[in-house]
């Protein structure tokens, strides 16, 4: 084994690796972390997109639901979430002068909306019953997360509710939410959660909405979005503060190229030794370095992204159609947009046959109103915000073979179409400028995402979501599966969103990672 050896080496970056990393460094574990870029944090960082303005901006992951308190306080993270008042806003595209505003602090001013909205008094009781029922899933889940994994069977039995059971896990989601809810409007909004990041239709057999909408509604037990003050970024930071101070040693630009089973690793073309090495890329990306180091040919499919996300700095917030909703509300939670259930599964079918979706599903959000920190007191002052836009059904194999600046340019037409047609005027006309005169506003496309991060596919999952949980029959004797961060090779574990109960910003993926590197180390 080459010198120096290492307990740990952690390939790539991100917030679960920097998780990972934490937690053996604070066990006594000599921990390295290899991320090719020049910064860590992976695709949880804040930036500023445009020269001169003094905004930071969470560019590519922008909200919180997943990651635990017990990782927050087991590594002492100095971070501060703050929950948003409005949970959603979603105008009707028929008539985008009325719209559902989801006020979580007052119930009939709710209630109201729903009936305004959609001329069914009764909507607004189904649409909190519908999350009442599935509340239990949440509580009984959530805690888990940070537990070897529990058995299919045995969450089964947990929950002792066989029929919110087959409706949420055995059969597609669109027959709960047809069932349960009365208006298209209405299951559009519960629909979305099902697919963020996820190309599928309402009844897609393969249930990929089933297990999205699962991790979506389970977080913090509540199922609730939060802002992280000061960025995206400030996860980040205090994820890698934590991290060096307890003795990880991190190295940036550095370019792994192979990593042997038998934990042999090619740094910028030097051998590094450890006793286990984490992967912190994806599954896709790992089994090329292991093919790279004599491990044998790929097997993980090559995954696919299948969203948009449209950056953008305001002058002010744009007026709405509905003068019944101020625009500080309607923008300050998840602002729904040609995302009825039926608008959905059109759009997806649309781009399964390999168009663009017309409308373009969309939704939006407003960080800047929840935490303003992120913009400069001259910003601040002026009243400018931030908006982010995330385009649904945009699979990858829409724009990969493309010229990516056309690409970019007929997403960000489509995207500004959708939305100027719930706008009282068209949002170019709000965009801040930059000192040179260009407007505000950036696309970042699966390909960039591809490109810059490393993600096969631009998928932002890392490749298909898994159920929280093992099934019956599947093998849990060493530590690695038991956490749900096995590979093909004992000693090369999964330590990101690829990982069982991976994905979004949680730090699961390296939680679960350390814990079975610890019970390995012993």
């Amino acid at each position: 084994m080459p010198s120096p050896v290492y307990d740990v080496a952690i390939v790539g970056g991100g917030h679960n690796a920097l998780v990972a990393a934490a937690y053996l460094a604070k066990a006594g574990r000599r921990v390295v972390v290899l991320e090719r870029l020049p910064h860590l944090g992976g695709a949880a960082v804040s930036e500023k997109p445009w020269a001169g303005v003094d905004a930071r901006l969470s560019r590519y992951s922008y909200l919180v639901s997943l990651l635990p308190r017990t990782i927050i306080d087991d590594l002492g993270l100095r971070i501060r979430l703050t929950r948003r008042r409005y949970s959603s806003y979603t105008p009707d595209p028929a008539d985008p002068a009325r719209g559902i505003l989801v006020d979580t602090r007052d119930a009939a001013a709710t209630a109201a909306s729903f009936l305004r909205a959609t001329g069914d008094p009764l909507e607004a009781a189904r649409f909190a019953a519908f999350y009442d029922r599935i509340s239990p899933v949440a509580r009984l889940l959530f805690p888990t997360t940070t537990e070897p994994l529990r058995r299919r069977s045995d969450v089964r039995a947990r929950l002792d509710d066989d029929a919110l059971w087959d409706e949420l896990v055995e059969r597609p989601l669109g027959g709960m939410l047809r069932s349960a809810l009365a208006t298209d409007l209405a299951r559009g909004i519960a629909l979305t959660d099902g697919l963020i990041g996820t190309f599928a239709s309402s009844d897609d057999e393969s249930l990929r909405q089933n297990r999205c909408f699962l991790y979506h509604v389970i977080g913090g037990g509540t199922g609730d979005w939060d802002v992280p003050v000061g960025g995206m970024g400030r996860v980040s930071a205090e994820l890698e503060r934590a991290a060096r101070d307890a003795g990880a040693h991190m190295r940036t630009d550095a370019d792994v190229t192979a990593i042997s089973p038998d934990g042999e690793l090619t740094v910028d073309g030097a051998t590094l030794g450890a006793r286990l090495v984490l992967s912190g890329v994806g599954p896709a990306v790992l089994d090329a370095l292991l093919d790279a180091g004599g491990a044998g040919e790929a097997v993980a499919a090559r995954p696919e992204g299948a969203q948009l996300k449209v950056n953008m700095l305001l002058r002010r917030l744009p007026r709405l159609r509905d003068a019944t909703v101020e625009p500080d509300a309607a923008f300050a939670g998840t602002f729904h947009i040609n995302e009825t259930l039926t608008q959905l599964d059109a759009g997806f079918a649309r781009a399964a046959g390999g168009d663009l979706p017309d409308p373009l599903p969309a939704e939006i959000y407003c960080h800047s109103l929840t935490d303003p920190t992120i913009l400069g007191p001259e910003l601040r002052a002026s009243g400018a915000q931030t908006l982010t836009l995330f385009g649904l059904h945009v699979p990858h194999r829409l724009v990969k073979d493309r010229d990516q600046d056309a690409a970019r340019s007929a997403l960000l037409a489509a995207a500004e179409r959708s939305l100027d047609s719930v706008l009282a005027e068209p949002i170019a006309d709000v965009l801040f400028e930059a000192p040179d005169g260009t407007p505000c506003v950036e696309a970042r496309t699966t390909a960039d995402l591809e490109e810059s991060l490393g993600m096969v596919g631009g998928d932002i999952f890392h490749g298909p979501l898994s159920w929280p949980w093992a099934g019956d029959d599947e093998p849990l004797e060493t530590p690695a599966e038991r956490w749900g961060v096995a590979t093909r090779h004992e000693r090369v574990l999964m330590c990101g969103s690829g990982s069982r109960r991976g994905g979004a910003v949680s730090g699961l993926g390296g939680h679960s990672a350390a814990m079975a590197a610890l019970e390995l180390l012993g």
